[in-house]
């Protein structure tokens, strides 16, 4: 009487592939988001609040009133002084960077306006070789802070870096000692530096520059120190706390000033700057 039974065929689940272009997966929260929602809340997981990296071109459009009115320093290029070869060598490793990135180097450096008021700007580029600190990043900071004192502007860096580059070694560790030197000089000269720290603010950049802002901001969630955790807990052989490292940690513990989410960015850096920049030249 087999015949006169029906075998059930077994469904098998298709998989559906999601079209990237549309959709992506939050880090965050694992959900699956739709792009367009996500651009329109400034790339921000609107389940859960976890920040998408957006670049240069994205921070420049977020804060800046009118973009990059100028550019700074945009001819300088890193050389290869130590014939530094990996995997493969710097100068390939550079011009790949540069056309993944589409700019010539790690920050872009420049002035433009904030709610109206004049800044000297600059903003680093993580797809730039992990946003890494080599001689002509560390110059660019230096000569925009001193840009900054001259032109009597407010100063404002957004950092996202792996720290110091290992291409240049000790060159550009001292950049370590060049930035840092070159914003003491625009605190002695009485003139404000606003500096947001952006995933992942770590290393030699966390050691110098991106924490020696008349204020520091941090975005929420993101990764900020000098040694990465797990290097440091094989160090000292203890397991660290949790969320060590992170903003919240960080502001809990006195080393950030605020956490503000994405959203909220440039008016709490104008109300910031309108209460600062007493002293500065707004026309620049």
């Amino acid at each position: 009487m087999a015949w006169f039974r029906k075998e059930r065929k077994k469904l098998v689940p298709q998989r559906r592939e999601l079209n990237p272009e549309l959709w992506l997966k939050c880090d965050g929260c694992a959900e699956i988001l739709y792009r367009a929602k996500v651009r329109e809340n400034h790339n921000v997981c609107p389940k859960c609040g976890f920040h998408f990296r957006i670049g240069v071109d994205g921070y420049t459009a977020l804060l800046l009133d009118h973009g990059f009115e100028v550019v700074t320093d945009a001819c300088l290029g890193s050389v290869d002084p130590l014939g530094f070869v990996d995997s493969k060598p710097y100068p390939e490793r550079l011009e790949a960077a540069a056309r993944r990135s589409g700019h010539p180097e790690a920050v872009v450096t420049g002035e433009g306006h904030i709610d109206g008021i004049r800044v000297a700007f600059g903003v680093m580029d993580f797809e730039f070789i992990g946003g890494s600190m080599g001689s002509v990043v560390g110059e660019k900071i230096a000569r925009l802070a001193e840009r900054a004192r001259e032109r009597r502007l407010p100063l404002v860096i957004v950092s996202a870096s792996g720290g110091a580059r290992m291409m240049e070694g000790v060159l550009s560790l001292m950049q370590m000692a060049k930035t840092a030197a070159a914003i003491a000089r625009l605190h002695q000269a009485r003139l404000p530096y606003v500096s947001i720290l952006t995933n992942p603010t770590t290393g030699g950049v966390t050691a110098s520059f991106a924490m020696l802002g008349d204020v520091v901001i941090a975005e929420p969630g993101v990764l900020i120190g000098f040694a990465g955790p797990r290097v440091i807990e094989q160090t000292i052989k203890q397991e660290l706390p949790e969320g060590f490292q992170r903003a919240e940690f960080l502001l809990e513990h006195g080393m950030v000033d605020l956490i503000v989410a994405r959203p909220q960015m440039k008016t709490t850096l104008a109300r910031l700057l309108h209460h600062m920049a007493d002293g500065c030249d707004p026309s620049g």
